[in-house]
């Protein structure tokens, strides 16, 4: 073979190789159909002001959560000893980080009070609202959305502990992105209104 079609067969296996390795490997990362985001259903109006000492206000701390739970990625629940993650979906932040965002907007609106988001404010607030977030993702086997909160509340200095548990299913929800993200906000929120009516008592 002449230098000519050494030349030839040469460009061809790199063209050969190139177009091969298209198909195994990604220059990118393709994004998800939908990113998810909690958005409280009950707002405290524009311009509507709380005045109080920070030392009577309410802080709500960021729950905790198993690690399965606290990430980016949606829990499905396949049956009692496996989980997987809802394909094609994100959410935009930390499910434990968007939830307490939630709930304080809700208490907001729902008292009227004062409300803080955790940090510094948990040395001196008076009703300090936290817990764990057990659940909040899809149960498979009941084609459902379900969230589930252990909330602790605690009033400085004037008595013991108190928890309860909260929790909303959607029932009837396919496993999409698209209806869980819009079943999971209404989970969510149902579940922030019962935190709520019970701190107001």
């Amino acid at each position: 073979m002449n230098r000519v079609g050494h030349g030839l067969l040469a460009a061809a296996t790199a063209l050969a190789l190139t177009t091969g390795l298209a198909g195994c490997v990604s220059l990118g990362t393709k994004p998800p159909d939908e990113l998810l985001k909690l958005t409280a259903e009950e707002s405290a109006p524009a311009g509507s002001t709380a005045t109080a000492q920070l030392s009577e206000a309410i802080v709500v701390l960021d729950p905790e959560a198993d690690r399965g739970l606290d990430v980016l990625r949606v829990p499905v629940t396949v049956d009692a000893s496996r989980v997987a993650y809802l394909k094609d979906a994100l959410w935009v932040e930390k499910p434990t980080r968007q939830f307490r965002a939630l709930l304080a907007e809700t208490l907001r609106a729902r008292t009227g009070q004062l409300v803080v988001e955790g940090g510094d404010f948990e040395v001196t607030g008076k009703t300090l609202i936290g817990g764990r977030l057990l659940q909040m993702g899809y149960d498979a086997q009941r084609s459902a959305v379900v969230v589930r909160f252990d909330a602790v509340r605690s009033e400085r200095g004037t008595g013991p502990l108190q928890t309860r548990r909260f929790e909303s299913v959607v029932n009837g929800v396919e496993a999409k992105a698209k209806p869980v993200g819009a079943a999971l906000n209404r989970a969510t929120n149902d579940v922030a209104r019962q935190v709520a009516d019970w701190i107001k008592g």
